[in-house]
């Protein structure tokens, strides 16, 4: 009798599963009934912003938190948890429990610190997973009022002559330290990098007159020149940008093929279940689709991408190829911030 039992629970297992394939449930709802587990009901989603407050990362975290609440009907918390380029908030998520209720916004600092770094507190590979590429933009030089710096030309004619000039970027080995470094080599200017530890604090002092120029993400830049509290000299990607249609390019300005976009993308720690990943990713390109959040970011410069977890792993993989080689070859090194 406990057999004929055990074979009618299994068959009404079957048969439900069947059920729901036909009604369209997902991948991942059906994962839950083998055995995966709710999710997520247990309790709220922490989305890990891995820059200080004030920056593009937070920025990109606060606006992605409440339509992903919608679509998944728990509450999303976004904690800040910055440092050395991003490590600190991203060995923070990798630590986590990968129960799917921790993961992490990352910028393109993330594909350039397993080459930076002489030892990272988790293994980029192993220990993340993925889930999505949120989306791309163009890295803005920008200068600030007291530097007396109106126009890119001016900038480069004043450098040819020898003079130095200090630009500020989010931090060791971030993309606009990269770029403005390769810049620099290609001109043969002699520039000065200040580190900061986020781009909040790179503001303000491009705002109060503290470092002459700042290079930062459209997206964090952009409301302090629409502001008129700063001066766009210049972008880093291939084309202008829609945002702002007169700011020429690097590439257009006398240095053909130059191009440098930055980039955000979501993580999981390694061993969240595929399913959960997968839902996740789900959730965050509905969320990306949505007008509010895609309104935002157009605002702000940053064109979605969206697209699968493989797509995702592809995209950071070939970034932490181009930018650790640069690394690598230009012997940068950090030091103290």
């Amino acid at each position: 009798m406990q057999d004929l039992a055990k074979m009618a629970k299994k068959a009404f297992k079957n048969s439900l599963l069947a059920a729901l394939m036909a009604l369209g449930v997902s991948s991942f709802a059906l994962a839950q009934n083998a055995g995966v587990g709710a999710w997520p009901t247990q309790k709220p989603i922490r989305l890990i912003a891995v820059f200080p407050p004030g920056g593009s990362v937070d920025q990109v975290a606060r606006v992605l938190a409440p339509a992903l609440q919608s679509e998944l009907k728990q509450n999303v918390i976004v904690e800040n948890v910055g440092g050395a380029s991003g490590v600190i908030g991203t060995s923070a998520m990798t630590r986590s429990d990968p129960d799917g209720y921790t993961f992490a916004v990352v910028f393109d600092t993330h594909g350039v610190n397993p080459s930076l770094k002489d030892k990272l507190p988790y293994d980029t590979i192993k220990d993340i997973a993925p889930v999505i590429l949120v989306g791309t933009s163009p890295m803005v030089l920008v200068a600030s009022k007291k530097s007396g710096i109106t126009s890119f030309k001016q900038l480069v004619d004043l450098s040819k002559t020898g003079k130095q000039f200090s630009y500020g970027s989010i931090g060791i080995g971030s993309l606009g330290h990269l770029a403005m470094a390769r810049l620099a080599k290609q001109a043969g200017f002699d520039w000065n990098h200040i580190p900061y530890r986020g781009g909040g604090p790179l503001m303000q002092d491009a705002l109060g007159g503290q470092v002459e120029l700042a290079v930062g993400s459209e997206f964090l830049v952009k409301p302090h020149i629409d502001s008129g509290g700063v001066i766009p000299l210049v972008i880093t990607t291939a084309k202008r940008s829609p945002s702002l249609p007169n700011v020429p390019t690097i590439s257009e300005s006398g240095f053909p093929g130059f191009s440098a976009p930055a980039w955000w993308a979501v993580l999981a720690p390694g061993k969240t279940s595929p399913a959960v990943v997968d839902a996740m990713n789900k959730a965050l390109n509905k969320a990306l689709k949505t007008p509010a959040v895609a309104e935002k970011f157009k605002a702000q410069g940053i064109q979605i991408v969206g697209g699968t977890p493989a797509a995702a792993q592809e995209f950071i993989g070939k970034q932490i190829g181009i930018w650790g080689k640069f690394v690598i070859e230009n012997n940068i090194k950090e030091t103290a911030q």
